[in-house]
């Protein structure tokens, strides 16, 4: 601001607005990246007005409103295919996919990962990669149960992850490992991974990760024959929390392990929500 360098500026909310995001304050990350983008807009800046657009649509996508990002990921994907950035593709690729199997296109999530995972092996991408294939055994392990071809997808993630000490990807990983040993059945496994990325979303203070662990350690600890009424107590705190971080598609999560395990209905704990204005 002060010697009125409106890029440098742009840059600065951008950063301000993907940390907002990754700490889990949507509503903040959403108005920090809106500006971004406008400065980058009348700066003349086409990267920073990208990665802002891009920042906005993922804050939208993480709050489940596919409704109004849906549109600007199938814009990014045209423009980064235009532009031959193999990156921004891919992200917008894994964005897309994520919409899709989250409203149950398995076949068209799987289509579009399977793309990424390419698009980003030939780049030498290894974090959309490793994003890619845990997108692909998310989708095997729901669609076709199969259990095996998803590990071992996972598997392959995480090596990507630590080899670039991907500490938030890695941690993603596991819960998703969490996911496939839960819906095959395998409670104490489940139970022990969910834990395992708990601590390592809690360590790094990383809310939606945090919830989310705490959802599936939840539900493989009922599995386990954990007291129903400690049950519903937490997932009474998780779609509190879920609420004030505006975590839409995941706190719609919370409801439908409250119908899955019998333990309903919940208490309401009570909070003011936080959400983004997204339009």
């Amino acid at each position: 601001r002060s010697v009125d360098d409106v890029g440098a500026m742009a840059w600065a909310l951008w950063s301000g607005g993907t940390l907002a995001r990754q700490r889990g304050s949507l509503a903040l990350a959403y108005r920090l990246l809106r500006l971004a983008a406008d400065l980058g807009e009348r700066g003349g800046d086409v990267v920073v007005r990208g990665y802002s657009l891009a920042g906005l649509a993922e804050t939208g996508r993480i709050q489940g409103d596919y409704q109004a990002v849906g549109e600007l990921h199938e814009q990014l994907l045209a423009e980064a295919r235009k532009r031959g950035e193999a990156r921004h593709t891919v992200w917008a690729l894994e964005g897309i996919a994520q919409m899709h199997r989250n409203t149950g296109s398995y076949d068209r999530a799987l289509a579009l990962f399977e793309e990424a995972a390419a698009t980003a092996g030939r780049a030498d991408d290894r974090r959309g990669r490793a994003w890619a294939l845990r997108g692909i055994a998310d989708v095997v392990s729901v669609r076709d149960g199969d259990v095996e071809r998803a590990l071992s997808l996972l598997t392959e993630a995480e090596s990507l992850c630590r080899g670039m000490k991907l500490s938030s990807a890695l941690a993603y990983n596991h819960k998703m490992r969490g996911n496939v040993h839960y819906r095959a059945g395998q409670y104490a496994q489940a139970r022990d991974t969910y834990a395992q990325a708990l601590a390592e979303f809690q360590e790094m203070n990383e809310p939606r990760g945090t919830a989310l662990s705490r959802l599936g350690l939840a539900k493989a600890l009922a599995r386990l024959g954990r007291n129903p009424a400690e049950t519903v107590v937490e997932l009474a705190e998780l779609r509190r929390d879920l609420d004030r971080i505006g975590l839409r598609h995941a706190r719609d999560m919370v409801d439908k392990a409250t119908a899955e395990l019998g333990v309903g209905p919940l208490p309401d704990v009570g909070n003011p929500v936080e959400r983004a204005v997204t339009r």
